[in-house]
C-alpha cells in the first residue's frame, strides 16, 4: 500500500467521529497502519517559514519572493531550499498581492494673473490635426487673455518661428504691442526672444 494524505484524513477522521477502529479504518481506506501513523516532518518548520513570510510581506509591502527568500536565506542564515520557501509563497497567495502604486507629487501651479484691460497679455498656442488623407497640419492661435478675444489663427503644413514672429507683427502694426507674451512651448520661448524681443516680455507658462 502506498501513503495517500486524503486516504490518512478520511481513516482518522472514521476514528475519531464514527469511532472504528484502526484496524478498520485501514481496511475501509486502504491504507496502511504505518501511513494511519505518519506524521509529516516538516509540518512544524513549514509552519515556521509561512510565519516568516507573512510578516515580511506585511512588514515591507512592496517585499516580493526575491527580497524575502534573500532576506531568510542571508540575513537570517536559514538553509530552507528555494523551491521549497517558492511553493509555501504560492500557496499562501502572496505573489498575487497588489503592489502599491507610488503617486508623485506635483506641485500646484499658481494661477495666472488676469489682466485688467485689453491688450496687456497675449496668449500663444500651437494645436495639430489631420486631414482625411492623414496629412498632419498645424494652427497657431493668438488669443487676449483680457476677454479670450481671437486675434489669429494661422494654419499650414509648418509654422516656423519666423512665420510665427511674422504674425506677430502683423498683429501689432494692428492693434499695438502687449506688455507680455505667454507661451506654453520652452524652444518656441527660446526663439522668440531672439526674434521679437524688441516687442514684448516672452513668459513660459504650463497654464495655456
Amino acid at each position: 500500500m502506498y501513503h495517500s494524505p486524503a486516504g490518512q484524513w478520511m481513516a482518522q477522521h472514521a476514528v475519531d467521529v464514527r469511532g472504528v477502529s484502526v484496524a478498520l479504518a485501514c481496511r475501509a481506506f486502504p491504507i496502511s497502519p504505518r501511513c494511519f501513523r505518519y506524521l509529516p516532518l516538516l509540518a512544524d518548520e513549514n509552519k515556521e517559514i509561512e510565519d516568516w513570510l507573512i510578516a515580511l510581506t506585511k512588514a515591507g509591502k512592496n517585499w516580493g519572493f526575491g527580497l524575502c527568500f534573500l532576506y531568510l536565506r542571508n540575513i537570517k542564515g536559514f538553509k530552507w531550499n528555494h523551491k521549497r520557501v517558492r511553493r509555501i509563497y504560492c500557496e499562501l497567495e502572496l505573489n498575487l498581492r497588489i503592489k502599491p502604486r507610488k503617486r508623485l507629487k506635483r506641485e500646484r501651479p499658481e494661477p495666472l494673473s488676469v489682466p485688467d484691460k485689453p491688450n496687456q497679455v497675449w496668449s500663444m498656442d500651437f494645436m495639430s490635426d489631420q486631414l482625411w488623407n492623414g496629412k498632419s497640419f498645424r494652427t497657431l492661435n493668438i488669443l487676449d487673455d483680457f476677454n479670450r478675444k481671437g486675434l489669429a489663427i494661422d494654419v499650414d503644413f509648418s509654422l516656423p518661428a519666423a512665420r510665427v514672429v511674422r504674425s506677430l507683427n502683423q498683429i501689432i502694426a494692428w492693434r499695438g504691442k502687449p506688455a507680455m507674451i505667454r507661451v506654453d512651448n520652452v524652444l518656441c520661448a527660446e526663439r522668440l526672444v531672439d526674434l521679437a524681443s524688441d516687442h514684448c516680455r516672452i513668459e513660459v507658462s504650463r497654464h495655456v
